[in-house]
C-alpha cells in the first residue's frame, strides 16, 4: 500500500499549509518559553516542525486509530514537550548577567516586556510552560494537563505556585512599569 507521487505532493502541500498558518503563533509562544531568546525560540519551532513532518509523512498520521484530530494543537504540544525535554538535559557555558545591554528607544512597553521575560527566565521550565499555556495560549486546565502529561490537580497547583513565584520575582517593579 504505497503512496503515489500525487499522494506525497498532496501531503506535502497540506503540511506546508499547516506550517505557513502556524509558524508565527508557534514562534511567539516559543519566545515566551525561552524567556525572549529568539535564536533558541527559532530552533525550538524548527525542531517541533521537523518532528511533525516525520509524523505527517506516516500513513498512520492521516488515518486509523492514531489519527491526530487537530494537527495545529498537536504541533504546539510537540514544541512544549521538546522545550521541557531540552531544559532537563541542557548544559550550557552561558552565564546570566545582572543587567541587559543598553538598548535605544526604551519605552514602557519594552521595559515591561523585558521585566516579564526576565522573571519568566528565572522560573523552572515546567512553571514557565504552565504559565504560557494557561495565560498566553489561553488553554484550559485539562488541555494544559494533557500537553504536560500531568493531572488536572497538578496543573492547578503548579499554576498557583508559579503565579506566586512570578509575583515574588516581579515585586513592585510590575506596578511601576504598568503605571507608566
Amino acid at each position: 500500500m504505497g503512496w503515489t507521487r500525487g499522494g506525497r505532493e498532496t501531503k506535502d502541500a497540506e503540511f506546508l499549509e499547516l506550517v505557513s498558518s502556524r509558524t508565527g503563533h508557534l514562534y511567539r509562544s516559543a519566545c515566551l518559553l525561552t524567556s525572549g531568546d529568539t535564536h533558541y525560540a527559532e530552533d525550538l519551532v524548527q525542531e517541533a516542525l521537523s518532528r511533525m513532518y516525520v509524523l505527517w509523512r506516516r500513513s498512520a498520521f492521516t488515518g486509523g486509530r492514531n489519527r491526530i484530530e487537530n494537527p495545529a494543537a498537536y504541533t504546539h504540544t510537540v514544541m512544549v514537550r521538546t522545550f521541557i525535554a531540552q531544559q532537563r538535559r541542557r548544559s550550557s557555558g552561558e552565564r546570566p548577567t545582572e543587567t541587559l545591554p543598553e538598548r535605544e528607544g526604551h519605552d514602557a512597553d519594552s521595559s515591561l516586556r523585558l521585566t516579564l521575560l526576565d522573571a519568566l527566565g528565572r522560573m523552572s521550565a515546567k512553571d514557565r510552560a504552565v504559565l504560557v499555556l494557561r495565560y498566553w495560549e489561553d488553554r484550559s486546565v485539562e488541555e494544559t494537563a494533557e500537553v504536560l502529561r500531568l493531572s488536572s490537580g497538578a496543573v492547578r497547583t503548579r499554576t498557583t505556585r508559579a503565579l506566586a513565584r512570578l509575583r515574588t520575582l516581579l515585586g513592585d517593579s510590575l506596578a511601576e512599569l504598568a503605571a507608566r
